[in-house]
């Protein structure tokens, strides 16, 4: 008998955080649910305060900001059944790290983050027990590209929002520095699901230490079309 397959999205956005995300929170869950999907990591950007309107505020209003889009996720996914997890992606210019691992109360305990430089953002999310993924390590448009193969602990190879020859670049950078790869749909708008892409187990997962244990343990099984 063949074992059952845990699928998920590891790349999503939601309009309640993300600016450029185009779906509810509740319509993103309702989506992955009804294709059967077992979870989906919330991959919200990270602004600054200023990129949000919020300078004035204190730092405990842009966490709360952050976490509103999967704070609704999770409450729809306990409702319907289907595990949420947290995540955010962090920008350095135009290069994105999706960072797993680390939650709330990580994000209340550093109000200086927008004060690191990329090498101090990238050891003290280690140095605490997270996880970096090169979100869409090459894209259209972008003439200086910024890769860090000592820093990140794996690509996102399979990113569905991109076009085919810029996820091949990403899976040979992936295999020049021998690093894991995974694959996410970088889900804005829940109206083509010819267009996903993520990632199967045969474990399922508890957190997104589970997902980044497996990714970088080889035994995950990327999926999507766009390479």
């Amino acid at each position: 008998m063949r074992k059952k397959r845990y699928k998920y999205e590891t790349h999503s956005h939601t309009s309640e955080t993300s600016l450029c995300g185009q779906s509810s929170a509740e319509q993103l869950i309702r989506f992955f649910k009804n294709l059967d999907y077992t979870g989906v990591i919330i991959t919200d950007h990270l602004y600054t305060p200023e990129t949000v309107n919020l300078q004035d505020k204190p730092w405990e209003a842009l966490v709360e900001r952050h976490c509103s889009g999967y704070d609704i996720a999770a409450a729809v996914g306990a409702q319907i059944g289907i595990d949420v997890m947290f995540a955010w992606e962090y920008s350095y210019g135009w290069a994105h790290f999706l960072t797993y691992g680390l939650g709330k109360e990580w994000l209340l305990d550093n109000p200086d983050i927008f004060e690191w430089d990329i090498f101090t953002y990238f050891d003290r999310i280690h140095a605490d027990g997270g996880r970096i993924v090169h979100a869409h390590p090459f894209r259209e448009g972008v003439e200086h590209i910024h890769l860090f193969p000592s820093k990140i602990d794996a690509v996102e190879a399979i990113n569905m929002g991109r076009v085919a020859r810029y996820n091949r670049h990403a899976r040979d950078f992936a295999v020049s520095f021998n690093l894991p790869q995974t694959a996410g749909s970088d889900i804005h708008l829940t109206i083509d699901s010819s267009r996903l892409g993520g990632v199967t187990s045969s474990e399922r997962f508890s957190d997104t230490h589970d997902y980044m244990d497996a990714v970088l343990a080889g035994e995950v099984s990327l999926f999507g079309s766009n390479i």
